[in-house]
Parts: structure tokens; C-alpha cells; sequence
């Protein structure tokens, strides 16, 4: 028991924000009078904040190092734009289009990256010229006009469903078999993962709560997959999203990169005098920031099914909140993919469950407003607490 509470301790703002989570969805559930977690309504809410969780995504690496961008709505809505001439004005095709943007997106990034990293120039500074510089050629390569539309292929990729192998008709069985198989490899890794920390005695928790975990966890996963088995399967943008996660878990978790990145965002000074390439580091995860803010630039403009001079405008608050509410500091050096994660479905299921009791949009921003002051004063309570 005393194991527990120390685990609990450690990583309170962490599971504090999964609390928050779930009592956000059960609160808005009941209010709503069930409409929450209806299965289409939760397919949408997937689909409306896919640009957002992938933003969060580069957004928390940025923030890791210590750094801050405010250009990524921009270049989001660049993308877009410059999308949309591809494979609408000049009818490329959707994989060489869809390369070239991300390669567009890249390019972005190095150029404030560059700046950023080898001029020390502060990042608010230059993020905040790119805004500017990347609206303003949004708005001249669409001469403020919307542009659509894209191919059919090329929507599917935020508004398309894996099909279904096994036919269903009211369920989607493939969405059902997909939730068993992750439930399956979640507890193949929860169970190496206890024997890897016994075998090195680490501190493990007691085997009745890590059962207790493992069933909650596969409940979770299982109903959520019903749910979306009920409507039309897994969209394609989750599928995008899930590959995302793992990947960028893994690199931050578990590759020299990703480590070097939380010693930048630790102390900078520190980890130069350790042999880190320090200004190497900063500039890539801006490149890294400026390929995913493409990617969420073309996900938005498949979903609307046209490119806008006002795309992505506030994404990058959005983006930066989802951060801090998920755990990110303000000191950077700390911080978690999954907690951006979570951080992003926190603010998704508010603007969703609000939307829904009729909150106005004003009133909706005040809320996030106070909701992000909240999870900031929190995090710095708990580590003033554990110091």
C-alpha cells in the first residue's frame, strides 16, 4: 500500500488529468442527457479534434525544449492553401501533393528553426513573424477566396472509415476484433513491463491493483470500440492519430533524440557541456513542428473538403493548452505525448459538451481560459509540493 501511494504521489498531475477526463465526460453525459457518447457524436468529436491532437503532438516537444511556437495556425492554413492549388488548380496527384505539402511544412519549420537555433533569436519573436508571414501568404495564394474541391481519395483521409473485413451489419466487427487485439497487446505489455521492473527491483505495484488496472483499462478500450462500431467503424484520421502516438512515444521515451530533448528543455547549459548538439536539437523539433503542422493543415482541409483564408486560426492556443493541461511545464524539460493527448480531449469534450447545452462561444472561451489558469497553478502546486 505504501508502494502505491508513492506511485500515486509521483504522478499525481498525471492521473489527476485522467480524473479530470473522465469526470468531464460523465458530467457533460449526464447533462446532455446521453447525447455525449453517442456513437456518432463521438466519431465527430474524433474527427473535429484530429488537427488539434496532432498539433499538441509537436506542440509538446516544442515546449519540452523550452521553446514556444506560435506560428503552427498559419502554417496550417498555409498548407492548406498550397494543397489545395496542388491537386485543385493543377490536378496533381493526392500522394505527390500530399508529399510536397509536408515537404512545404518541413521547410517552414527549418526557416524559423533556423533563426531560432543558430541566430538566437527568441522563439516568441520568430514564431510570432511567422504567423503573420505565413497568414498573410495564405491569404495572397487564395486571393481571400475558399478553394475546393479536393479528390474523394484525398477526404477520405479525415472524413473516411476502415472497412469492415468480416461484413458486418449493425456492428462494424472489425472495429470489435481491432479493440480486442489492443487489449490483448496492452496486457502482454503491462505484464513484461512488471516482470522487467521486478527483475531489476524496481518498485512495482501490488499484483490485485495492476489486475484492477489491466480490467478498467480493457473495459475502457473495448467500450470505446463499440462505440464506434455502432456508427461506422474506426475513422481513418484515428488510425493516422493512433501510429502518431506510438511513434512519437517511443522516440521521447525510448531513443537518445527524444532524451536529448528533455535535457535541452531541462538545462540547456547542462546539456551542452554533456556533448548535446544542442542547437541541432532545437532546430529539429522545430522542422518536426512545421511537418506536422502540415499534416494537421491537410487533415482540416479534407475535413472541410476546401482550402480557407481563415484555417486554423487559435490552433496554436489550442495546441499549446492541450500542453500545459496535460501535464507539459512552463520550465519545459517535463511533459508526456499521452498527457498532450489527454490535454487535447479535456478541451475537445468541453467545447463539444458545451456546444451541446448551448454555451455560447464566448462564454466557451472564458471557460478554457480558466480551465488552462487551473491546470497551471496545479502543476506548480504539486511540484512546490513534492520539492
Amino acid at each position: 500500500m505504501e508502494t502505491l501511494k508513492k506511485m500515486i504521489q509521483s504522478n499525481i498531475r498525471e492521473y489527476g488529468m485522467v480524473f479530470a477526463l473522465i469526470s468531464i465526460v460523465v458530467f457533460f453525459e449526464i447533462v446532455s442527457k446521453g447525447t455525449l457518447l453517442m456513437p456518432l457524436n463521438v466519431t465527430n468529436l474524433i474527427q473535429q479534434n484530429s488537427y488539434i491532437l496532432i498539433l499538441a503532438i509537436g506542440m509538446l516537444l516544442v515546449i519540452v525544449a523550452f521553446q514556444i511556437d506560435l506560428s503552427v495556425g498559419s502554417i496550417t492554413a498555409f498548407i492548406g492553401a498550397m494543397s489545395a492549388i496542388l491537386m485543385v488548380d493543377n490536378q496533381l496527384g493526392v500522394v505527390p501533393a500530399v508529399l510536397l505539402s509536408l515537404l512545404l511544412g518541413a521547410l517552414a519549420g527549418a526557416w524559423q528553426g533556423y533563426w531560432i537555433s543558430y541566430f538566437r533569436i527568441p522563439a516568441f519573436i520568430v514564431t510570432l513573424a511567422g504567423m503573420l508571414i505565413f497568414r498573410g501568404l495564405t491569404m495572397t495564394v487564395l486571393n481571400g477566396q475558399s478553394k475546393g474541391p479536393f479528390p474523394v481519395s484525398f477526404q477520405k483521409v479525415s472524413n473516411g472509415f476502415v472497412p469492415d473485413l468480416f461484413g458486418g451489419s449493425s456492428l462494424h466487427i472489425t472495429t470489435l476484433v481491432i479493440g480486442i487485439i489492443l487489449t490483448l497487446i496492452y496486457i502482454y505489455f503491462e505484464i513484461n513491463s512488471r516482470k522487467a521492473k521486478k527483475q531489476y527491483n524496481f518498485e512495482v505495484i501490488p499484483l490485485q491493483f495492476l489486475v484492477a488496472k489491466i480490467g478498467i483499462v480493457a473495459i475502457a478500450i473495448n467500450w470505446f470500440m463499440y462505440l464506434l462500431a455502432s456508427y461506422k467503424g474506426i475513422p481513418n484520421v484515428l488510425v493516422l492519430l493512433f501510429f502518431l502516438i506510438v511513434m512519437y512515444t517511443f522516440i521521447t521515451t525510448k531513443t537518445v533524440a527524444g532524451r536529448h530533448i528533455y535535457a535541452v528543455g531541462g538545462n540547456e547549459k547542462a546539456a551542452k557541456l554533456s556533448g548535446v548538439k544542442t542547437k541541432s536539437i532545437v532546430f529539429w523539433v522545430f522542422v518536426n513542428m512545421g511537418v506536422l503542422s502540415a499534416l494537421s493543415g491537410l487533415v482540416f482541409a479534407a475535413r472541410l473538403n476546401a482550402a480557407t483564408p481563415k484555417a486554423g486560426v487559435g490552433f496554436e492556443l489550442d495546441a499549446i493548452a492541450a500542453c500545459f493541461i496535460g501535464g507539459a511545464s512552463v520550465a519545459g524539460g517535463t511533459g508526456a505525448i499521452m498527457g498532450a493527448i489527454i490535454g487535447g480531449l479535456v478541451m475537445g469534450v468541453m467545447n463539444n459538451g458545451m456546444s451541446l447545452l448551448g454555451v455560447t462561444v464566448d462564454m466557451q472561451q472564458t471557460i478554457k481560459g480558466l480551465v488552462l489558469l487551473v491546470a497551471v497553478a496545479f502543476d506548480i502546486y504539486t511540484k512546490s509540493k513534492q520539492s
